[in-house]
């Protein structure tokens, strides 16, 4: 009997999904030794969006967050993940500040390292995989997922085979960022895949942005997958992951062995259900097929974006026609992934097309450093016209051939000198007064309460102005309102 190894999202992945990754490091502690101990072959920890909004928003040191989940966690191993060539945020950055991260990464007790590359130019990562396997990592060397005519079960057999060949990882991933694999179609990935890799472990990794990420998975395993990415729900469905709850049993009853403890499942599982009624979040819940999905590929984060921009602009009823045109300059552009940086490239140029009544009238400096080869190299070439368009229209400061990217870390110590490399790093991400905001904001608050019922209810409503009348009453509770400021 087969075991199929269960990797756990929830930390990561999940609540980026469905919380726009606001779960606090005092949502999590409460339930890491639980985590610990319900039988994950690993846990997806640390992602660039976490440190983005760590520093940004949560005000807490992504840093600090890591070794004290690491002090709660420490015999199931945590993962890191770097976008090649971005790092942690989206400009390019040199080879060396890359290397620093996944030093600083794996000093801070991540133990598996992965980095991913959306143009599956292998050239911007095989050299980081190497470099976290001589730091004693775990390798995962990421196969990004893209639908589109190029994205042929061929092309990822051959990205396999030259990974397996100049990093030698230790598994290799299909990550389905835009959640855009079917049943069908892991029928022949991943057996292509697999043909290639020997006895290396393929983890696969979907989601349910179209209601088919469970039968996925299944199907996925049946073809040969040896290792699935889920999320304990309510953080599961929806755009996340399958839920773990259901893929547990149904691999179970289609005669797989898999090694988790239920028990530990529902206490976590509980608790997130608390945190989601107390703070106001959304749960997963699954989605309805739609094929419009296959055609614009827009992640379900950016369709929010979209609405919020198009409304700014009095120009709601241009929903559809954007999403449209995003599907048109996905092909116009060489049919990059829709995932991260890219995604944005593509959606950015649809609003501005169908906001300005021309098409590339407006080009973003990303853009163009994206035709000329500043991402790495494309696997389709531009529609010559759009070229032509993005070269008129785009900024004449950027240089026609990328620059070198040549070292960088030196120059960093030495513009921040009396500070750890980790503070450095956050601080060539980001601008500003942004690290100094989030260091001012102290320590992170590493308990998380929940009020009690009572207390939630009259806050909920106290939210209403019209009420003119409350009255509450139990064996040891007589509370009465009547109207602004009385009480009885």
């Amino acid at each position: 009997m087969k075991e199929i190894k269960i990797i756990d999202q929830t930390f990561r992945d999940a609540h980026q999904c469905l919380w726009a990754s606001r779960m606090t490091t005092g949502m999590m502690l409460p339930v890491a030794e639980q985590m610990e101990r319900i039988g994950f072959e690993a846990i997806d920890l640390a992602g660039p969006v976490h440190f983005d909004v760590g520093v940004r928003y949560l005000k807490e040191n992504p840093w600090e967050k890591l070794r004290l989940l690491r002090e709660k966690i420490n015999r199931t191993p945590l993962i890191g993940v770097i976008r090649s060539t971005g790092g942690i945020g989206f400009a390019v950055v040199p080879n060396d500040i890359s290397m620093l991260w996944i030093e600083r990464l794996i000093a801070n007790g991540i133990r598996i390292f992965r980095v991913f590359d959306p143009l599956l130019d292998l050239d911007n990562n095989i050299y980081q995989l190497n470099y976290a396997k001589e730091l004693g990592a775990y390798t995962v060397g990421v196969l990004a997922y893209g639908h589109s005519p190029i994205h042929t079960d061929e092309l990822y057999a051959r990205k396999a085979k030259e990974l397996m060949e100049r990093a030698k990882p230790d598994a290799i991933m299909l990550k389905d960022a835009p959640g855009l694999l079917t049943p069908d179609r892991v029928r022949t990935l991943v057996p292509a895949i697999k043909a290639v890799m020997g006895d290396t472990p393929l983890e696969l990794h979907t989601h349910c942005t179209t209601g088919l990420g469970p039968m996925t998975l299944l199907e996925g395993v049946k073809a040969g997958a040896d290792q699935v990415h889920t999320s304990i729900a309510p953080l599961a469905n929806g755009p996340a992951q399958p839920a773990m709850q259901t893929i547990t049993r149904n691999l179970r009853a289609m005669g797989y062995r898999v090694n988790v403890d239920e028990d530990l499942v529902d206490q976590v599982s509980e608790h997130f259900q608390k945190v989601a009624e107390q703070e106001g979040k959304p749960v997963g819940i699954p989605h309805e097929y739609d094929g419009f999905h296959y055609e614009h590929q827009v992640p379900g984060g950016m369709i929010s974006n979209f609405k919020a921009q198009l409304a700014q602009a009095g120009l709601s009823h241009k929903l559809q026609e954007v999403l449209h045109e995003a599907a048109r300059v996905r092909s116009e552009l060489g049919w990059p992934i829709m995932i991260t940086p890219f995604s944005q490239f593509v959606g950015t140029l649809a609003v501005l097309n169908v906001v300005n009544g021309e098409r590339y009238r407006v080009i973003p400096d990303e853009i163009k450093k994206y035709a000329l080869g500043y991402n790495g190299k494309l696997l389709a070439p531009i529609d010559p016209n759009v070229l032509d368009r993005i070269m008129e229209n785009g900024s004449p400061n950027i240089p026609a051939v990328p620059p070198p990217r040549g070292p960088g870390v030196e120059a960093l110590r030495k513009k921040y000198p009396n500070m750890s490399d980790e503070e450095r790093l956050l601080r060539h991400a980001y601008a500003g007064t942004q690290v100094d905001d989030m260091l001012a904001a102290g320590p992170i608050k590493t308990e998380y309460e929940f009020e009690k019922p009572l207390v939630r209810l009259l806050k909920e409503l106290t939210k209403r102005p019209k009420l003119s009348r409350l009255y509450i009453e139990n064996k040891d509770l007589r509370l009465e309102l009547n109207g602004p400021g009385d009480r009885a």
